[in-house]
């Protein structure tokens, strides 16, 4: 975020958590990749310096109700650090999130000091092999039986799928009511019936253990139910907001980077004798760049302080994740280019970057799917 609207407490958190990367990942994420996830020691860390689920109340841990920028200046950091893998947020503002809201004291207690200090990774568990963004046909179901749920199906594409001790899954209690009949189930790694597909191999974000998970008569007790039998899908449609928000508020420190990186090669490299900086098309390709990522930091911060406020709407949220994530490829794609040769070893950060920030325009719900919930927004 630009500095005018962080205060001095902002400033030294972001401070502390851009060390913290550069110390604590920075020097395993090579190894990390080429694992297909993070060490779990890396989670303790963060929940040691206070990294990790920041709105848990005090009682669990936590810090209380925070003020947005603070989770904003997680997800801008990792974007900016290149490191985009680290799955940080997805746990903290996509997953807990809905124990804080809709959990009761018990569940709480059960699960949030772990989720603070890191010793539980929390996953979400929406996608499903014949089920993306339309998350009103999900097939997995929850069937109750006295006082168990017997929980029957599979989901894919989960991000901290495999280091999740703990996952919310979204299953139909009800499936003959459609989206009324959506609930919210949690259900431990443990769990008799409950097993891990295959780590995915993707073209990018390797170090992000992205899981498939299968359910066979996975028996959990109604204990285990968020909120209300029946809710899960207007549950999950205020949560998207802020998720949509926090997958554009990553995108944006991606693009900034990149240019940076392709701002300090044009000034290194050169060609025919000169830096290629100096080339007119060199000069206008990242003046263009420049000027739309000003745009976009504007729109960003804006959208971010409408969040603080409480006003930010579902549209405006699928405006900054659509926009955002699509100039976060456009400007990685150009700067790519302008490292030549260079810009397709991997070696080079921009190489990493190019093949990681490709997810940003499907996850979080398709680019189309937010254009789509824009147009509904405008009457159409």
């Amino acid at each position: 975020m630009q500095d005018k609207f962080l205060n001095e407490e902002h400033k030294m958190f972001r401070d502390a958590f851009r060390q913290f990367l550069e110390r604590e990942a920075r020097p395993n994420y090579d190894q990390w990749e080429e694992a297909g996830l993070i060490d779990k020691s890396f989670w303790l860390k963060a929940g040691e310096q206070g990294f990790l689920a920041l709105d848990v109340p005090e009682e669990y841990g936590g810090f209380g109700e925070t003020d947005f920028r603070y989770k904003a200046i997680i997800a801008e950091e990792i974007g900016y650090s290149g490191m985009s893998s680290i799955g940080f947020p997805i746990h903290s503002e996509m997953a807990v999130p809905y124990i804080t809201k809709y959990g009761n004291a018990e569940q709480k207690a059960r699960w949030l000091e772990g989720a603070v200090t890191g010793e539980s990774i929390i996953a979400i568990g929406m996608t499903e092999p014949n089920t993306g963004s339309d998350l009103a046909s999900v097939g997995t179901t929850a069937v109750r039986q006295g006082d168990s749920y017997i929980i029957n199906g599979q989901k894919t594409f989960i991000s901290n799928g495999l280091n999740a001790s703990l996952t919310i899954v979204v299953c139909k209690t009800n499936p003959a009511a459609g989206r009324k009949g959506m609930s919210l189930i949690v259900v431990e790694s443990d769990r008799e019936g409950f097993s891990h597909g295959r780590n995915l191999e993707k073209i990018g974000m390797h170090a992000q253990d992205t899981a498939e998970l299968y359910f066979s008569n996975v028996e959990v007790p109604v204990e285990n139910l968020l909120g209300e039998e029946g809710q899960g899908f207007y549950y999950l449609m205020g949560g998207l907001v802020q998720e949509r928000l926090t997958i554009a508020v990553g995108a944006m420190g991606g693009a900034e980077v990149a240019l940076e990186w392709t701002k300090a090669y044009c000034k290194e490299r050169e060609a025919f004798g000169r830096k290629i900086g100096s080339f007119q098309n060199s000069r206008f390709k990242l003046a263009e760049m420049a000027t739309e990522i000003k745009i976009g930091r504007t729109f960003i911060d804006d959208c971010i302080m409408q969040h603080v406020e409480g006003t930010l709407d579902a549209s405006t949220a699928s405006m900054a994740k659509w926009w955002v994530t699509d100039l976060q490829n456009r400007v990685v794609n150009q700067c790519l280019q302008l490292h030549g040769g260079y810009g397709y070893m991997t070696e080079y950060p921009i190489a990493r970057a190019y093949v990681d920030c490709r997810a940003q325009s499907i996850y979080g719900g398709t680019n189309e799917i937010m254009k789509e919930i824009i147009g509904r927004n405008m009457g159409f």
